[in-house]
């Protein structure tokens, strides 16, 4: 008797035959048809939710980081306004900016709402005058050129416009588009609009339809007749090195600027629309998460239904010798199982799907014949998504921990079935 229970223990955390045993419940046999079909959909469900927590989680990464590319590309992270009096002192004042450390770009801009139309059609931009180099520096721009060319953007009176705005106008580079301001010459008969032509040097597309549907570039000393500005601006954007330290740069800027201005960061200007996305994002997790728990629960009931229909199995497996721990670990395994292949699974195909994401939205797109991602909603041409490791770690990890948590119960049972009891009715 004592060597038939020295070799009935295991030598390692999990003998063979717990492997074995757990390896044959995981087989469906026809009498046990129904257990097998609740471990195949708690493997499904598991599966579809990592990788659908996966998959949504990166593009609403994606998204941010997109739009935050985009928005701090174009517009600088700390926005420098004139208190007391104009900014006629702008050039002076840009120039003390560049020299702080950890600002890039200090651009005087002249900003001011207007009309644009063609012949075919019209539409309501912003127009910001800004100097040639400033243009250049601002990469979103300079390296997005669609048509034509930003060389002697200073020297000439011409615009450049987007993508999108092109397209609505039926223009391209080396037309013509008029732009109409409010506030023109005073006349005895009141305010006229100002209505002038512009000759187009430049089509950009930097991905966000907002920018390339409403911005138009002028030249800086144009755009201060054009909107009769005194020889001030209207603003100073600065651009740093690190947009996530901004609250560093504002004391500096504020010093170096040497007058009364009014800072406005990046932050503060984009708070409402950075914090629905937060918000969108946190929400989106904790219901997906749902999906992920209820199939750790279908393994707890089909583990449950396994324990009733083996519990002869149980019974004469510790008349002969297995420990408690053995039948534990048996169901564990069984049930762990599940939980590690489907999540490893969802994980594979949440990875394949993330770095193939805007090729399947082209085909369904052309598969259903629809706009599955139209810019106009979602501010961005393509779908984008970034996958960040430590998140989709977290992911993994809490899908594991829930599937062997949902083991713990239905083995402790098994591991308590009395073998008198389990045998007394066979």
């Amino acid at each position: 008797m004592d060597e038939t229970m020295t070799e009935t223990k295991p030598t390692a955390p999990f003998a063979p035959f717990e492997w074995m045993l757990s390896a044959r419940y995981l087989r469906a046999r026809r009498k046990e048809g129904f257990i097998s079909v609740i471990a195949g959909f708690s493997f499904l469900g598991i599966m579809l939710g990592v990788a659908t927590l996966i998959i949504v989680m990166a593009v609403m990464n994606g998204f941010r980081k997109e739009l935050l590319d985009k928005i701090l590309g174009l517009n600088g992270h700390i926005l420098v306004q004139p208190l007391e009096s104009p900014l006629t002192d702008w050039k002076d004042v840009a120039d003390r900016l560049s020299q702080v450390q950890g600002i890039r770009l200090a651009a005087p801009v002249v900003d001011g709402q207007a009309l644009a139309s063609s012949p075919w059609n019209a539409s309501g931009v912003l127009v910001r005058g800004i100097r040639s180099d400033d243009l250049n520096n601002l990469t979103s721009i300079a390296k997005n050129i669609k048509q034509g060319s930003l060389e002697g953007f200073d020297d000439g009176q011409g615009v450049a416009i987007g993508r999108r705005l092109a397209d609505q106008l039926s223009l391209h580079a080396g037309d013509s588009i008029t732009l109409v301001a409010p506030k023109g010459a005073v006349t005895p008969m009141g305010t006229t609009p100002r209505i002038k032509p512009y000759k187009i040097v430049a089509v950009f597309e930097i991905g966000m339809s907002e920018y390339d549907l409403g911005f138009v570039f002028m030249p800086l000393a144009e755009a201060q007749a054009y909107f009769n500005r005194s020889n001030d601006v209207t603003s100073i954007e600065v651009f740093t090195t690190n947009p996530d330290q901004i609250v560093a740069f504002r004391k500096a800027v504020t010093e170096a600027a040497g007058r009364p201005v009014f800072l406005v960061d990046w932050r503060q200007r984009n708070s409402t629309f950075f914090n629905a996305l937060q918000v969108e994002r946190n929400v989106m997790f904790l219901i997906l998460t749902m999906i992920v728990l209820v199939a750790a629960l279908n393994i707890v009931s089909g583990l449950i239904m396994l324990v009733k229909d083996k519990g002869s199995d149980i019974a004469i497996l510790r008349t002969m010798g297995a420990s408690q721990g053995s039948i534990m670990r048996i169901f564990l395994i069984t049930g762990a199982s599940i939980g590690v292949v489907g999540t490893l699974v969802g994980f594979v195909v949440g990875l394949l799907i993330c770095l193939n994401i805007e090729s399947i939205r082209q085909f369904l797109s052309w598969l259903t014949s629809t706009e599955l991602f139209s810019p106009e909603l979602y501010f961005l041409s393509k779908l984008p998504a970034e996958i960040d490791i430590g998140e989709t770690t977290a992911v993994v990890i809490m899908a594991l921990t829930l599937s062997f948590l949902a083991t713990l119960y239905p083995s402790w049972r098994a591991a308590r079935l009395d073998p008198v009891e389990a045998l007394r009715y066979e």
